[in-house]
């Protein structure tokens, strides 16, 4: 098409119209949201839609049965007790994953420091031994554990036979022995995020800290720590949100007084079948995570998270 050339009166500057739209553009401008629908459409299909369905599950009557059927009744009640009932569950769920979540950070940073500063060519190695325990099966990592803390083996058992401990001293079947799962099981969750800060930490920052004679604990404190700060956050957050829900440690290594919230929630849906309850259960649980995950990730202050 020939090209319309106009002049402005008084000006005589030539005007061309801007060009057509090139066939397709539009086509192209929308390809990016096109490639987005399957994802989309996932998370609608195995996350929206159960959570929408699990929330009017916590509203039915909680009189129904599965002989007489559930009802939606709008039963906010059914979150006072849930949280009536199982307070003390919910903050020793807290509490332990707390304190797993400390311990694997304070474990896993060196270990992260190593793979990613000092580990040279066994780096990749080093990796491989951290992420080989997902080969496995997390019940069967936990059973291991309940072996390994038995009052059989070599850990107890044999400081029983030289005199070091008590007949009446355990580590099975006990706080100690849940926390311990919960960290051995969910630490790979800490050291990942840690070791992706840290492989990231340009060495010269830590020439240049001792060229300036900072002290070891200076420059980790002034330079190593403030640049990791993003895999610490992401880290902790991998690391508590599941201990929080987990009932499999729990179930295996702990007794009746360690039971976690987890642990309530799978017996209310698999064994009493009182599904209002346990869906109430879970929303509570979900709407306490998520404030603490929020105030947590605006309090660190880090936009960066890994």
């Amino acid at each position: 098409m020939s090209t319309v050339l106009a002049t402005s009166a008084g000006s005589g500057t030539a005007y061309e119209p801007p060009p057509e739209p090139v066939a397709g553009g539009r086509r192209r401008r929308w390809l990016p949201y096109a490639l987005l629908l399957p994802g989309f459409a996932w998370l609608g299909l195995f996350f929206a839609a159960p959570m929408v369905s699990l929330f009017t599950t916590s509203l039915y009557d909680p009189s129904g049965s599965e002989e007489t059927g559930y009802q939606l009744t709008w039963a906010f009640g059914n979150y006072w007790d849930a949280l009536d009932l199982y307070h003390e569950q919910f903050l020793r769920s807290l509490l332990y994953a707390f304190i797993a979540t400390v311990a694997c950070l304070i474990l896993g940073y060196p270990l992260a420091y190593a793979i990613a500063v000092k580990g040279g060519r066994w780096k990749n190695l080093m990796l491989v031994g951290v992420i080989a325990p997902f080969f496995t099966s997390f019940l069967v990592r936990t059973l291991a554990w309940k072996t390994i803390l038995s009052d059989h083996w070599i850990v107890v058992g044999g400081l029983k036979r030289v005199f070091a401990l008590g007949d009446d001293f355990h580590l099975i079947n006990t706080e100690f022995s849940v926390i311990a799962g919960l960290t051995y099981n969910f630490l790979p969750f800490m050291v990942l995020p840690l070791y992706a800060s840290l492989e990231k930490l340009d060495p010269r920052l830590l020439e240049a800290a001792n060229d300036l004679y900072a002290t070891p604990w200076r420059t980790f404190r002034q330079v190593t720590l403030p640049l990791s700060l993003p895999g610490v956050v992401s880290g902790t957050l991998m690391t508590f949100i599941p201990a929080a829900g987990d009932y499999i440690n729990a179930e295996l290594l702990g007794n009746p007084k360690t039971t976690m919230i987890g642990n309530v929630v799978q017996s209310r849906f698999l064994t009493i079948h009182d599904y209002p309850l346990a869906a109430a259960l879970s929303f509570v649980l979900m709407a306490g995570i998520l404030i603490m995950v929020l105030i947590y990730v605006r309090r660190a202050g880090t936009d960066e998270v890994v």
